[in-house]
């Protein structure tokens, strides 16, 4: 008794997904370049707008990232960007209008310092 042709049907499918599986090559996933100096453009404590203080957050196009003497590695991952030394991890989130967030509980409450990253070249500053 022969196959039906439902069968057939799924089986061809089945034969052209697997070839094109194996012969169409794998897109490489994009990598946002997030690498820059970033200046602290709003800081809040507990909700409330305080002056910005914060030093600058520079990431390198090496993957090493520096904050006022803490240096380590950052690695993008998906919306966040990782910082990491020997001791410590954190994340700060990646927000539009090349800006990244970082929150943190510190001993007044939950603090977050919003960086925007700018760029001058030949006397101009601009978003990059």
């Amino acid at each position: 008794m022969g196959r039906s042709p439902a069968v057939l049907t799924l089986a061809r499918c089945f034969a052209v997904a697997a070839f094109l599986f194996v012969t169409i090559p794998a897109s490489q996933a994009q990598t946002m370049n997030v690498s820059g100096r970033y200046q602290c453009a709003e800081l809040k404590i507990q909700g409330k707008v305080l002056p910005c203080t914060a030093a600058p957050l520079t990431l390198k196009n090496d993957g090493r990232f520096e904050l006022r003497g803490w240096e380590g590695s950052y690695l993008v991952n998906g919306e966040w960007v990782e910082l990491t030394d020997s001791l410590l991890k954190t994340r700060v989130k990646i927000e539009p209008g090349h800006k990244i967030v970082l929150r943190y509980y510190g001993k007044h409450g939950l603090v977050e310092i919003t960086y925007e990253r700018r760029m001058a070249e030949m006397g101009k500053t601009s978003l990059s």
